[in-house]
């Protein structure tokens, strides 16, 4: 019918206008060069795609597009599959479509005169396809159906070609400069200018300073002379002071840290066999302070050092090798010697510059311990048991050790070299606290057997608990557990660091003195009960642990089946240095530790160590900081830690045949409780409840069954807890709906007070995190609530839009949660909006292979939330403009009669009409909005010429004056054009005009410190009035986004309009006043919405 035709083509939305294939328009550049593109963003540009769905899709349409722990004995712990389905080659921007959209709408709130559908008016002209697609619009939105138009996308321009800027005179000289250019040679050009260059000098100088020099003292020191300042200076011994000459060597590459390493230990002994060769350039004062006075006070820390070491050798060392078994017995003296050979090498590498500590002690690791009975027991397993074997379970048993020290050390080095020192950080700290509780069971477990003198190891069975409370048994293992027990309750008062080493040696004292005091006492029979360790075999020379080995009757076989306890061994000391190294750093004040080195410097260690036929080591937390703080922080205190070692290797197998059993095992359980009350008491109430039963699950695990097994379950169990805790954490971050969530697109008055209800029916979901099958789970669960009918009724929703822009990534679960709720949203007739991601990145990655963005899903995405809000927006803007339509062929007015503004709208009731919450809300929202603002003008405005329409248009939402009152002003403004890309003006400029855009659009973009920021300006509203009302300068960079047609008031004829008509200009002041609210409140609203 006429009527329909007329308002089809009345607002220009027939249904070629939206299906046209919309060609490339050029993007606009600013003066300056850059580039401007048609989008807007508060971080980044705005860009999307969208595909048609088919039509047999059963919905109408849709869019496309740490705790806080006590020091322990030893350690330191800081308190998919179908790419196919969307291909990127199709990805296209959809931004140029939504601004094509967005100013199509600006102009139909401006075609007031062509809405009240005049048969004779020049706009009406329409074709068949006009009528045939408004029919179609209408009987789709029956249908609660909004229509979505495809869009090609002009390509993205060619970015800018960023040149550099050429390299200024002074930097180039500088930078041809070698490094190795000689010391003199830079003096020489840096030198201050000489006396006769010079002026003014002697006037400058002060009375009392004139004429004094400073003179160089002892060891460098510059004062000033005095009396008694000697007349001859002191010659300084040679090679003290640096050779000015010295040519600098340049860093050596990572590949090359060997040779830089052997480069300058040659240089040290070249330097000092120098100075050693010739005398005159010795210094008696120098040789007593370094020869003698600094070695002499070295000697307290040492005595200290060498005590822990000895200590640590009759804990760790002794029960080297699991002497309960009668292959291993007797072994106690290799295993303390394998120690010390340990420990020296270690010291000897982190001493002479391997570590930056200078007075670090190198040491066992007692958690690796049971690893070391794991790989004997899998030895001997392998090759049997019997005197006939015994030689080839014990070569094969020390070879596997030396084996596990290079393996650890050549994992050191490699984690150094390739600079993984920080990776730990990524293990649970939790499992490595349940491996040490188990460690701690393992050591008290071990105690046991080395007290109570048990055959084989601890079995937990009705025998062995009778044997242990035997009455020959029982003094045995109950004095040192009592002991220990005294030692750990006693350090809660008692801090001071030899607290351990005077209590080990009281227990001694006592109990020779009760040895010498009762004459039955004999060391005979003491050894024979169980109280002394047995004297070594008569003549047993310290290295008589290299006499295990015989390649010869090495079991391979069994060596490569003890290859997972040496990678367990191996893992278990990779987790504790890097934890060790930072905290031994802010233990003694060191700034510049370096992980990675220490990492390289034990790697050389625990392959020299292991080359020596000894175990693996590490720096020690808990001894390096007693040693430097009783004053061992030197290298030569360290040489002379390693020396002094040496003498109680060559040593000790004598003095173990008189060492108390009783303070072994007090030793160990002192060390096993400690860990223990770490692992189990120290952390109860500090970590949540599924960490703390997987720490009591490792604990048990590995102390009754297997350590091997025991950090496999830790692993696991650590997995099942971060998936359990990391889901109940929602991934939604923050869950807003359209009336408050709006586009920065500044719109006719009207449009937003429609978009203030019906804005309602987007919701957008903020999004946050790492999405997985976990948390994916709470989002699914959301929006099925908000698809509820009881829920729906209430907030009928039209538009779901989902925020991606702080997701981290997708997995594949996630990717398909997101597929399964697309469909559901379409059973509702709900459009889902995707945003803030890019089809390159991880997440777009993820979700184009699940096949999200295939032709028949029709999910709208956009890479920013911005131009997501935009796109809702003006698809309920076109279901406004739609029940307009409906309004006035309801009135049935004639053109040519002016009806006053009815009180409240009838419109025919239809079943099709509120059949459904959504579209009963949308025609409520509509409804209210005609009856409070008719959209249509007085029919005589059509008479008038521009810009008087065009002022009247844009101000008679915020002004009520008439046009009986605003006639006057149309001759004070002047029509300009611009066409797209041209800049209107820059930040910092000199306001120039007030502009009333008629047609096109415009685009403002605002750089902040803060970030950036931009909106679009359509037609029927101003542009740039507070600069120009308030005189102060330009704060956007203002372009033409599309060909554009405005009315500009400049300077010249605003202060025309202030003496000719000041009550024009008064109310022009507070209707700018008014509109620079409203963008106030807009920039606002946004950066609260983009900033949660």
């Amino acid at each position: 019918m006429p009527g329909n035709q007329s308002i089809g083509s009345g607002r220009n939305r027939s249904g070629s206008q939206f299906a046209r294939i919309r060609g490339q328009e050029p993007m606009p550049s600013s003066a300056d060069g850059s580039d401007h593109e048609g989008t807007d963003e508060i971080e980044d540009r705005a860009s999307g795609f969208f595909r048609q769905r088919n039509e047999s899709s059963p919905s109408r349409m849709s869019f496309s597009s740490s705790l806080n722990q006590k020091t322990p004995a030893r350690s330191y712990f800081q308190h998919s599959f179908q790419d196919s389905h969307a291909p990127f080659n199709v990805t296209r921007n959809a931004s140029q479509g939504v601004r094509e959209d967005t100013a199509e709408l600006a102009s139909w709130a401006l075609s007031y005169i062509a809405s009240n559908r005049s048969e004779h008016s020049p706009s009406r002209h329409h074709t068949p396809s006009t009528a045939q697609h408004h029919s179609h619009l209408s009987s789709q939105l029956d249908q609660d159906d909004l229509i979505r138009h495809d869009s090609n996308t002009s390509s993205r321009p060619e970015a800018i070609q960023e040149v550099s800027e050429p390299t200024s005179p002074k930097s180039s000289h500088s930078s041809q400069k070698s490094q190795c250019h000689s010391a003199l040679t830079e003096l020489i050009r840096n030198s201050p200018p000489t006396e006769e260059d010079s002026h003014g000098t002697d006037e400058d100088e002060s009375p009392s300073t004139a004429g004094v020099h400073p003179v160089t003292v002892r060891e460098g020191i510059i004062s000033q002379p005095s009396e008694r300042t000697t007349l001859l200076g002191k010659r300084t011994a040679y090679g003290s002071i640096k050779d000015l000459e010295g040519q600098l060597v340049a860093k050596p590459e990572p590949t090359n840290q060997i040779r830089a390493v052997l480069q300058r230990s040659r240089e040290q002994s070249t330097r000092i066999f120098r100075v050693a060769s010739n005398p005159k350039s010795w210094d008696r004062q120098h040789v007593l302070e370094y020869g003698f006075r600094q070695p002499a006070s070295f000697v307290p820390p040492v005595i200290l050092g060498l005590l822990l070491n000895i200590l640590d050798a009759l804990s760790y060392g002794m029960i080297l090798f699991p002497l309960g078994n009668a292959t291993f017995t007797g072994l106690g003296p290799e295993g303390i010697s394998m120690f010390y050979v340990s420990c020296i090498v270690s010291q000897l590498t982190y001493s002479l510059g391997g570590s930056i500590f200078k007075g670090g002690i190198g040491s066992e690791m007692i958690e690796v311990v049971p690893f070391f009975h794991k790989m004997a027991f899998t030895i001997l397993a392998k090759v049997g048991e019997g005197e006939d074997k015994k030689a080839a379970v014990l070569a094969t048993t020390i070879a596997a050790y030396a084996m596990s020290s290079v393996l650890t050390g050549a994992v050191f080095y490699i984690m150094g070299l390739c600079k993984l020192g920080s990776l730990i950080g990524f293990f649970p700290r939790h499992i490595l606290i349940g491996c040490i509780g188990g460690v701690g069971w393992f050591l008290v477990a071990t105690g046991l057997e080395v007290s109570a003198r048990l055959d084989g190891n601890l079995e937990y069975n009705i025998p062995t608990l009778q044997k242990l409370f035997r009455s020959d048994t029982v003094a045995l293992w109950i004095i040192p557990l009592i002991l220990a027990i005294v030692l750990q309750n006693a350090k809660r008062w008692m801090k001071h660091p030899l607290t351990d080493a005077t209590f080990f040696l009281s227990i001694i004292a006592v109990f020779y003195f009760y040895v010498a005091a009762i004459e039955e006492l004999t060391i005979p029979e003491l050894r024979n009960r169980g109280w002394i360790f047995a004297a070594p075999d008569a003549g047993k020379p310290f290295y008589s642990f290299y006499e295990l080995y015989n390649w010869r009757l090495t079991d391979w076989r069994a060596i490569l089946s003890s290859v997972p306890a040496m990678l367990a061994l191996t893992f278990f000391g990779v987790l504790h240095v890097p934890i060790n190294i930072p905290a031994l750093g802010l233990s003694t004040g060191e700034d510049n530790v370096d992980v990675d080195r220490e990492l390289r410097a034990h790697g050389i260690s625990n392959a020299l160590s292991g080359f020596c036929g000894s175990i693996q080591n590490y720096l020690v937390y808990t001894n390096s900081v007693l040693f430097m703080r009783s004053g061992g922080d030197s290298r030569i205190a360290g040489v002379m830690l390693a020396a002094a070692t040496f003498g109680i290797l060559v040593i000790g197998p004598i003095i173990i045949g008189f060492i108390p059993i009783m303070v072994v095992g007090a030793l160990i359980f002192y060390l096993g409780l400690d860990l223990m009350k770490e692992a189990l008491v120290d952390t109860w109430g500090k970590v949540h409840r599924l960490e703390y039963l997987t720490i009591l699950i490792i604990v048990v695990t590995m102390g009754a069954y297997d350590f091997v097994v025991g950090i496999l379950v830790g692993i696991v169990l650590a997995c099942v807890s971060f998936v359990l805790q990391t889901s109940q954490v929602s991934a939604i971050r923050g869950k807003l709906y359209g009336g408050v969530a709006n586009s920065t697109v500044r719109r006719h008055p009207i449009q937003q007070r429609f978009l203030l209800e019906a804005g309602k029916q987007v919701h957008v979901m903020k999004l946050a995190g790492y999405l997985f099958f976990g948390t994916i789970v709470g989002v699914e669960k959301q929006i099925r609530e908000l698809l509820r009918e009881e829920s729906f009724r209430k907030q009928p929703i039209r538009f779901l839009v989902l925020d991606l822009y702080n997701v981290d990534g997708v997995d594949f679960s996630a990717g398909e949660a997101f597929k399964r709720t697309n469909r559901l949203l379409i059973q509702q007739g709900v459009q889902l909006v995707m945003c803030g991601l890019e089809m390159k990145s991880d997440v777009g990655k993820s979700l184009r292979n699940v096949g999200l963005f295939d032709d028949d899903d029709g999910v709208y995405y956009s890479r920013s939330l911005n131009s997501a809000l935009e796109y809702c927006e003006n698809e309920l803007l076109k279901a406004f403009y739609h029940q307009q339509d409906l309004e006035v062929e309801t009135e049935s007015t004639p053109a040519f009669l002016e009806v006053p503004k009815p009180e409240q709208t009838s419109i025919p009731s239809s079943d099709t009409i509120f059949n459904s919450p959504r579209r009963h809300h949308l025609h409520q929202v509509a409804t209210a909005t005609l009856s409070e603002q008719n959209p249509a003008p007085p029919q005589r405005w059509q008479d008038y010429h521009q810009p008087l329409q065009l002022i009247l248009q844009t101000f008679s939402t915020v002004s009520n004056k008439h046009e009986d009152f605003w006639y006057k002003t149309a001759s004070f403004f002047v029509r300009k054009e611009y066409a797209a890309g041209t800049v209107l003006y820059n930040p910092g400029d000199r306001p120039n005009g007030f502009y009333l855009l008629e047609r096109g659009m415009l685009k403002a973009k605002y750089d902040f410190p803060q970030g950036k920021y931009s909106e679009l300006i359509v037609a029927g509203t101003t542009c740039g009035e507070l600069p120009f009302f308030s005189a102060t300068e330009r704060t956007s960079t203002t372009y033409a986004e599309r060909n554009c047609v405005t009315w500009m008031l400049d300077d010249d004829q605003w202060r025309k309009m202030q003496d000719q008509h000041s009550d024009i200009s008064q109310e022009l002041l507070k209707i700018t006043l008014k509109l620079t609210s409203e963008r106030m409140d807009a920039i606002t609203k946004y950066m609260l919405l983009t900033s949660g």
